[in-house]
């Protein structure tokens, strides 16, 4: 994966875009559903080309992008940085184990051969992710703590979309270290992020 801030942008627009559908699900049990699915999209995209292909192309991180404007300029939205923050954590810890490396890329071979019977969107796919989040990020701490209402955080099929989204999180955090982005980036590169995300939202507009 090419280190250039257009593909640390990309990554973590990536994961922004997959922290705010995780929050509008626990707070209000619905969140944009072609957000959602360019973010479940790229947990399949093992082998794309560009940051940008893993999403099917920058339109479908529109709003992650927005979200990463925000994020770097000023007043910061202090809960999406925890999840952020949260998800770029945990992801540094998994790459350090084979083990759950392993057996996440064995279930999401299982779900793109399951794909012919149940759609991206389908409620057994999203099972599925949220099966692979369960056994595999859950397992490693701290574990993300999301806040929300009780009414939708207690209904079994948004708990399933929130695992799902906070695992295309994490698929989008990888994306950041593989571009060369570290704990340090954001803070000896925010500047030229800031630009970088401005030119990639212009060419949207």
């Amino acid at each position: 994966m090419p280190q250039t801030d257009h593909d640390r942008a990309i990554a973590l627009a990536g994961v922004l875009q997959a922290a705010e559908l995780v929050r509008e699900i626990a707070r209000r049990g619905q969140a944009n559903s072609e957000d959602s699915e360019a973010c479940l999209e790229s947990l399949l995209k093992i082998d794309a080309a560009s940051s940008s292909d893993v999403y099917g192309g920058l339109q479908r991180l529109r709003s992650g992008l927005r979200l990463l404007e925000q994020q770097l300029g000023n007043p910061r939205d202090m809960e999406l940085t925890r999840y952020a923050v949260a998800l770029l954590g945990l992801e540094r810890k998994l790459a350090r184990r084979t083990d759950l490396l392993k057996a996440i890329g064995a279930g999401l071979e299982e779900v793109m051969q399951n794909l012919a019977h149940f759609p991206l969107n389908h409620s057994n796919t999203v099972a599925r992710f949220a099966d692979l989040y369960l056994k595999n990020i859950s397992t490693l701490s701290p574990r993300i703590m999301v806040n929300g209402d009780p009414v939708h955080l207690n209904n079994s099929e948004n708990a399933n979309r929130i695992r799902a989204l906070l695992l295309a999180g994490i698929r989008a955090a990888t994306l950041w270290r593989q571009s060369g982005g570290g704990r340090l980036t954001l803070l000896l590169r925010r500047n030229p992020l800031l630009r970088e995300t401005r030119m990639l939202l212009a060419r949207l507009d």
